[in-house]
């Protein structure tokens, strides 16, 4: 098994769905969906939710750091305005 995973890491296939595809075309798509998906996540913001959400906040803390984080957003918003 692991020298099977080696050799595929060697040759560096991709396995996806369209096996009608090149190795370099494939490698190719694969990229293009990995850069898809990472901007998707970003855009989504679920991974800055999950970094928010790693540790217990108390309530207090919370909206201290919310009224922080409004402050400097206003802050940016207002500097773009000008």
């Amino acid at each position: 098994m692991k020298e099977e995973v080696k050799n595929r890491i060697d040759e560096k296939e991709i396995v996806t769905k369209d096996e009608n595809v090149d190795k370099k075309d494939n490698n190719k798509s694969f990229e293009r969906k990995l850069k898809n998906w990472k901007n998707s996540v970003a855009r989504s913001g679920t991974l800055s939710e999950l970094k928010k959400k790693r540790f217990y906040e108390k309530p207090g803390v919370r909206k201290r750091n919310e009224k922080k984080e409004n402050i400097r957003n206003s802050r940016k918003n207002h500097k773009n305005s000008r």
